[in-house]
């Protein structure tokens, strides 16, 4: 059971675009992504895995 509030796994889905929108700006995006009514940092999956890896 997902016990984080906001996170629904690794990826990093996020339960408002506010959530995302910090977290993206804290890994060098900027902007977010809608995915399946959670919402995703950076301008879609590639690039927030690129973004993860140089970290």
């Amino acid at each position: 059971m997902n016990t984080t509030p906001g996170m629904a796994h690794g990826k990093g889905l996020y339960g408002t675009e506010a959530e995302a929108r910090q977290r993206a700006a804290e890994i060098g995006c900027n902007s977010v992504h809608e995915n399946n009514g959670r919402w995703m940092p950076c301008a879609d999956e590639r690039e927030l895995h690129q973004k993860l890896r140089k970290q």
